[in-house]
């Protein structure tokens, strides 16, 4: 080895004995980052914070009333008595159905042969003219036809039909029924027998099986009018002795009987009487209210004086009770809240900084046990039965209230509830006691102007149940 390579080797040696550090540059920390960071995790929390928050929703008050479904169908329960034929064969009708009939008068020829029928529409077809009145009485029964024609109620089609038959009936019979006595005297009498009517009543040419039942045998199968069948009375018909020809009805009083719930149960059960509108032609009128509960059925009773003719033809009617809704505040139900107060009785009532503060005074104790008072701010809610409702927050169960000039005192104990809302027009949650005096599902109408309460265009809480008394209010 040659000596330059020992000192290579040398310097080797120590190089390799070194410790080597790696380069690291330095961090640089960048406060915008930083920044950045927090906010992006604050923004976070707060977009979780609202989602899993009851927010509070403001509603305006203003002015309305509740649309509330009145309309029914009733069963019509009346005085009928069915009347039979004494005879057999061919019948043939000589008073219009719906007319009143006079006692003893003749209704119907009953002909063994059948000559009358003929004879009558010999005579009628071409003797008989139609004037204007007997012209217009078409033309309405028609018209009112058109104008309540639905199709889910086809049945009433045929109820038409006879109706317009029984006119044509009296128009073209005219003449035949002048000359009526011919027929008893002539060579047809001994084929031809005469029904008289029993009493003096309403005609009707038909039977249903519902004449027998009164008010207290309906039940809510007998309500049900899709199985409904009526036996509906005509001219000419083939009729065997004692065969069912027509039935009258002898009394002016009727009843209507409509199935209702229990809320409607609790409306009707202190008025005496409601005004009811029928949907068959828009006629009002007042009815005697009564209710009966049975089969497992509420039904109301509708009792009439009047009008009965108009529906002797008639089973099944729609008729819509008309309540005496005034118009209120309207608001929506979630808003509606309870809250319990303190009574006290409305003579302890006093006035502070000099007549301008409502409240009460409190019997306190000085520091050396001397009996004294002050005087308590008290917000009032209501005032019911001389007592008035305070915030339970003034107050704690076990003060004492005395009495202005008076050595009277009152022991605060005694609370009851009261139906609200929130007003929020200040900014927190004040609540403003209502007297509610219409409902359905959704809304409800309250008193206006009353004190203590609401007035139109206020602002509360949608939901009620998501504040508390004098909590503050953001949007």
């Amino acid at each position: 080895m040659t000596k330059g390579s020992g000192r290579a080797d040398g310097r080797n040696s120590q190089r390799s004995g070194r410790k080597v550090t790696k380069y690291r540059p330095p961090i640089n920390i960048n406060p915008g980052m930083i920044i950045f960071g927090f906010l992006f995790v604050y923004i976070i929390i707060v977009i979780v914070s609202y989602f899993r928050t009851e927010h509070i929703a403001p509603y305006e008050v203003s002015l309305g009333s509740l649309a509330v479904n009145n309309t029914y169908t009733g069963v019509i329960i009346r005085d009928e008595k069915i009347v039979s034929s004494n005879f057999a064969g061919y019948i043939n009708y000589y008073a219009r159905e719906g007319e009143k009939a006079a006692n003893n008068a003749m209704v119907y020829t009953v002909d063994a042969t059948g000559k009358i029928n003929e004879l009558i529409n010999n005579d009628s077809a071409e003797n008989v003219v139609l004037s204007k009145e007997d012209m217009s009485e078409l033309k309405t029964a028609m018209s009112d036809f058109s104008a309540d024609f639905t199709p889910f109620d086809y049945f009433h089609t045929y109820d038409f039909k006879y109706n317009i038959q029984g006119t044509v009936l009296k128009i073209a019979n005219y003449k035949v029924l002048s000359g009526i006595d011919a027929y008893k005297n002539g060579e047809y009498s001994d084929n031809v027998n005469f029904g008289y009517a029993p009493a003096s009543g309403i005609l009707v040419y038909s039977v249903d099986g519902y004449e027998n039942y009164a008010a207290e045998d309906i039940t809510k199968a007998l309500l049900n009018n899709e199985a409904y069948e009526k036996k509906q009375f005509a001219n000419n018909d083939l009729i065997a002795d004692g065969d069912p020809v027509y039935k009258i009805i002898t009394a002016e009083e009727w009843s209507v009987l409509i199935e209702i719930d229990e809320a409607k149960c609790r409306e009707l059960e202190d008025v005496d009487y409601i005004n009811v509108r029928f949907l068959k032609n828009n006629y009002t009128s007042w009815a005697a209210v009564s209710i009966l509960r049975q089969d497992g059925t509420i039904f109301a009773k509708l009792d009439f004086n009047n009008s009965m003719v108009t529906f002797a033809t008639d089973r099944f009617v729609e008729i819509e009770l008309i309540s005496n809704v005034d118009e209120g505040l309207k608001i929506p139900n979630s808003a509606i809240v309870e809250r319990t107060f303190y009574l006290i009785p409305a003579e302890y009532l006093t006035y502070g900084d000099n007549g301008n503060e409502e409240g009460f005074l409190r019997e306190t104790y000085t520091e050396d046990g001397s009996v004294t008072s002050e005087f308590v701010n008290a917000t009032l809610y209501a005032l019911y039965d001389d007592q008035y409702y305070v915030d339970e927050k003034a107050f704690k169960i076990g003060d004492y209230i005395l009495k202005p000039d008076s050595d009277e005192k009152y022991p605060i104990s005694k609370q009851g509830k009261l139906t609200g809302v929130y007003n929020i027009n200040k900014g927190y949650a004040d609540f403003k006691q209502i007297t509610v005096l219409y409902q359905n599902e959704e809304y409800s109408i309250v008193k206006s102007n009353t004190q203590y309460g609401l007035s139109v265009y206020d602002h509360i809480v949608l939901k009620g149940d998501t504040v508390e008394n004098d909590e503050f209010i953001y949007e």
